[in-house]
């Protein structure tokens, strides 16, 4: 009986070990701040080179809509 009555004093001490460590975990440090901008930085660079990319097809659509019907009234 003394036996069990260890086991189960040891794995309540074990439960509240985990749990004291849970508890002790608070908001996000400086690292992990760092590693969140820099996630953000590089997909704004990404869809910036993208943009940068497409841009001149774009404004040359727009360019000969605004020919066409410029050309398409005379």
């Amino acid at each position: 009986m003394k036996y069990i009555i260890a086991m189960q004093n040891r794995l309540n001490a074990a439960k509240t070990a985990v749990i004291n460590s849970l508890k002790k975990q608070e908001g996000q440090n400086t690292i992990e701040y760092i590693i969140m901008l820099g996630v953000v930085v590089g997909i704004a660079l990404l869809v910036g080179t993208l943009v940068k990319n497409m841009m001149p097809e774009l404004f040359e659509n727009i360019k000969n809509k605004i020919l066409g019907g410029i050309n398409s009234d005379n």
